[in-house]
């Protein structure tokens, strides 16, 4: 059978490259984020406040962005320009944000509204801008890998 003759799955399409990419990604990141969760919330938390914990944090999740944006793009594929990485980052987003909401109603107890609530707050503003890293990095890290020297 010819390559031309088999069905194409999600690997072999552009689009579905893209959103195993952004799995990936989000898999990755996400993944760090509960690892680190735990002790943020037991341990540092309560010794230098919230806002330090999770400035504390952010580094880890932000070298877990680094990497995942580089490996998720290559283990799944993925060639394109900067709306390709733009739209890993943007569906990875989406996907964080369902898991996140998911993990504040399920784990936490919280409404949706304490939720949006806790954005406004000096540890959201730190967790507000490593969202906007996370959708970012991808892009961040094709232009870096491009303009790399060989």
């Amino acid at each position: 059978m010819s390559e031309e003759t088999l069905p194409a799955t999600i690997n072999q399409r552009p689009r579905g490259r893209v959103l195993l990419a952004a799995t990936i990604y989000f898999a990755i990141v996400f993944g760090v984020g509960l690892l680190l969760g735990p002790p943020r919330v037991l341990w540092l938390e309560p010794w230098l406040g919230k806002t330090l914990a999770v400035a504390c944090e952010a580094p880890l999740l932000i070298f877990a962005m680094w990497i995942g944006a580089r490996a998720a793009p290559r283990w799944a594929g993925v060639r394109g320009g900067w709306p390709t990485a733009l739209a890993i980052g943007g569906v990875a987003f989406v996907l964080q944000q369902v898991a996140d909401l998911a993990v504040g109603f399920g784990l936490r107890g919280m409404n949706l509204n304490e939720q949006w609530a806790y954005f406004t707050t000096p540890p959201g503003y730190v967790y507000g801008a490593c969202l906007v890293l996370f959708v970012l990095m991808p892009l961040i890290r094709q232009a870096r890998d491009n303009g790399a020297e060989p």
